[in-house]
């Protein structure tokens, strides 16, 4: 075997084992880059397993790169000729650049918590029938402290359709929080990324989920998700009542018409067939 061939294995090996961190950023979010990479940089992995921060700011402007670390492990994209799209669109180009087998969501204005990034790891390692694991989130109020909520699963496994029924019967509230997840790569794009919708994306693509794949929850908090008065789910735009309803329509239609399909690991990957798949 020549030398090239074998740093190939190595760079593979390498890939087969990384982590790629999906961040969509815009100006107002920006400062609080330094804060979700201080949380990164805390996660401890297990041996042999490394994380790759891929930051994909929602247009082009002069507004992000002074807050992007100077990192190795960060790679930083903008969008062309200024084309803004919203956080989906941003996270779904970020895919271009994940190369592992797993992606986790860390929005620009949040941080992880300690052991998030190695607890969601384990249990998708431990059962190849789960496609994708959330956690138990807390608000991050402005003066610094926490709040729960109640509602969350029992810690384990969610079976398929479970969030869908919750959400439904919950005044189109989920159970588990997306931006919490961490997910099978394959999966995510064979779903398509995140919903083309100006909000509700990331639930969208929770529901979608879990209508194809067994999910987890740890009921460990994985998640600081900050409430500060420029965040966008925060505008009136969020909730005006038409929007808001065309939103849900379709969110739930996607996730009913998905449910007729199931996913499964095939032997070496991940993706769907033609069966309710396993669970």
């Amino acid at each position: 075997m020549t030398e090239e061939s074998d740093q190939g294995k190595v760079v593979s090996a390498a890939v087969n084992r990384r982590v790629t961190i999906v961040t969509a950023v815009h100006g107002p979010s920006a400062p609080f880059l330094p804060e979700a990479y201080a949380s990164l940089c805390a996660q401890e992995l297990p041996a042999g397993w490394e994380w790759r921060w891929v930051i994909q700011e929602d247009g082009r402007t002069r507004d992000v790169r002074p807050y992007v670390p100077d990192d190795p492990r960060v790679a930083f994209h903008q969008g062309r000729h200024g084309r803004q799209g919203g956080p989906g669109l941003a996270r779904t180009m970020a895919l271009a650049h994940a190369d592992g087998p797993y992606v986790k969501i860390l929005d620009a204005d949040d941080r992880l918590a300690p052991g998030a990034l190695a607890r969601d790891l384990a249990a998708l390692e431990a059962d190849p029938s789960i496609g994708w694991a959330t956690s138990r989130a807390l608000d991050l109020l402005p003066d610094g402290s926490t709040a729960g909520f109640p509602g969350d699963p029992a810690h384990g496994p969610i079976e398929r359709g479970v969030v869908l029924d919750f959400w439904k019967a919950n005044a189109f509230r989920a159970q588990v929080h997306p931006a919490t997840l961490l997910v099978r790569r394959d999966l995510l794009l064979a779903l398509g990324g995140w919903m083309a919708l100006p909000a509700s994306e990331d639930t969208g693509l929770l529901l979608a989920l879990g209508s194809v794949s067994r999910g987890w929850f740890s009921a460990e908090v994985g998640l600081l998700y900050r409430k500060w008065e420029g965040q966008e789910t925060g505008r009136p735009a969020h909730t005006d009542p038409a929007e808001r309803t065309a939103r849900m329509a379709v969110v739930e239609a996607r996730a009913r018409a998905l449910a007729s399909f199931g996913w499964r690991p095939p032997e070496g990957a991940e993706g769907f067939d033609g069966s309710r798949g396993r669970g």
